[in-house]
């Protein structure tokens, strides 16, 4: 067996950006210690090997892992720690849970009764292809799954049904309308669940370093209702920016029909996954009265599926996005809650702050909303932008005079709408706007109008709805 293929090249600007920080030291900011610049220089230099990526962002971290302890930064033993972090063992269990709702066909055939019931129109279809990622996404953290494993080739089989083929004229007859909306149906539902996302995961781990708690239900709470206004505002807005050629589609609930026939009644397995699937969610809903952990939750649901037959040992241990997001998501936040202890994130928001003195908390708010959302052009990894942005970006705010939980909780779902900037921009991008059913320059075009949208939407309705419900 050859030699695994490694990117070298892709070492040479983190490892520049690295040490140039790191020599820098002496002429740091005062306020500063040394350790903490020395953590800052291996962080950023981490965060720019995910995004050149010689190796997969798992390996980088861990790379930059062993460097952090090799040059004592932080004894092996604290270091070790970072893997009893509870959110990156929330998302890696909640990963095998959508495994299970895929290796069953569960997610198969809620989509086809959903296309049965609302598939007579193609603006019902866009809607039922954005009903089945609204119901999987609480219990499937990879969006990437969720749109490429679980609605994307339900998609293709219906275009391909209307006689709509990628990469030709007839894309536009209904292939390329539904593409797009599934694209943004996506983006809604990763902003509503704290569990729809990897890296909601994250921020909610960087939040609790800055003394924000944010459960699964607060959430929820504060997404419902501005999501769900999108939910129903944006496949309508793409319907006339970017109409189908076929607006009528009775054919869509027979072919439904005809695969609901072929799958045959509801097998055991897939009962007893609507079982677990619906129990995770509620107790997720009433973790915080039940005073147990949202993460103890996810274990209970892998637990019982294990034990009725439904996953194996062999799925967990083959599930590979869920160890992949365990080791890059322990990692990455253990080194921002070092920078968080060793003072560095408080300096950075008191320093960018500073030089916003003056200026209205709500305009503040709304200027790092606004760049931290462009910024996304930059990024090819949500990942890398929200460890790299998030904590500053919301200290700045709460230094401004912005109360915590609001300016966590909106820089969060932009850390999930900026996904509308390109067709890099995150894994489903990557999946759907490779599909062929979309030219690039309209996926651009379109994403920036829409992404107009997700940001007043965000800047207005969400503000206000958290303030009816008392979340600040």
């Amino acid at each position: 067996m050859g030699l695994a293929k490694v990117k070298y090249k892709g070492f040479i600007a983190p490892l520049i950006i690295g040490l140039l920080i790191w020599f820098t030291a002496p002429v740091r900011p005062a306020g500063v210690s040394v350790a903490a610049w020395h953590m800052m220089a291996i962080f950023i230099a981490t965060i720019a090997a995910c995004i050149t990526q010689p190796l997969p962002i798992a390996a980088v971290t861990l790379i930059g892992f062993t460097v952090m302890v090799l040059t004592k930064l932080v004894p092996m033993d604290d270091a070790l720690t970072a893997f009893s972090n509870s959110s990156s063992w929330l998302i890696a269990m909640a990963f095998m849970l959508a495994r299970g709702i895929i290796k069953t066909g569960l997610g198969h055939r809620i989509a086809l009764y959903l296309i049965k019931a609302f598939g007579k129109k193609t603006l019902g279809l866009a809607y039922a292809v954005g009903g089945i990622d609204l119901i999987t996404a609480p219990a499937t953290p990879s969006n990437t799954a969720r749109a490429g494993g679980i609605v994307y080739p339900l998609v293709e089989s219906l275009a391909k049904t209307f006689g709509s083929e990628p990469n030709d004229d007839s894309r536009k007859k209904i292939g390329a309308f539904l593409t797009f909306s599934e694209f943004n149906s996506n983006i809604i539902t990763s902003a509503m669940f704290m569990t729809a996302l990897a890296p909601n995961l994250v921020i909610v781990a960087l939040a609790k370093t800055m003394k924000i708690h944010i459960s699964w239900l607060g959430w929820f709470t504060a997404s419902v209702v501005p999501c769900l206004l999108l939910f129903i505002l944006v496949p309508f807005v793409i319907y006339r920016m970017y109409p189908p050629e076929i607006k009528e589609t009775p054919n869509a609930r027979e072919w439904a029909d005809k695969s609901l026939r072929e799958m045959g009644p509801m097998k055991v397995s897939e009962k007893i996954m609507a079982g677990v699937f619906i129990l995770t969610i509620v107790l997720w809903m009433m973790s915080n009265t039940l005073g147990i952990e949202a993460s103890f939750v996810a274990f209970l649901a892998i637990s019982l599926l294990l034990i009725f037959g439904v996953l194996t040992t062999k799925d967990l241990l083959s599930e590979t996005g869920a160890w992949n997001v365990l080791i890059w998501l322990s990692i990455l936040v253990f080194m921002a809650g070092e920078l968080s202890e060793m003072g560095l994130i408080k300096w950075l928001s008191k320093s960018i702050a500073s030089g916003l003195h003056g200026m209205n908390w709500v305009a503040v708010l709304a200027i790092l909303m606004v760049i931290y959302f462009y910024a996304h052009y930059l990024f090819a990894s949500a990942t890398a932008h929200v460890t790299a942005l998030y904590a500053p970006f919301v200290g700045v705010a709460i230094s401004a005079g912005a109360p915590a939980m609001l300016a966590a909780m909106l820089l969060a779902f932009c850390s999930a709408i900026m996904a509308s900037t390109t067709h890099y921009a995150n894994g489903p991008a990557s999946i759907l706007a490779s599909s062929g059913y979309v030219k690039q320059g309209e996926w651009w075009r379109m994403s920036f109008v829409l992404g107009l949208l997700y940001l007043v939407v965000f800047l207005t309705v969400a503000p206000l709805w958290m303030k009816v419900i008392g979340m600040w």
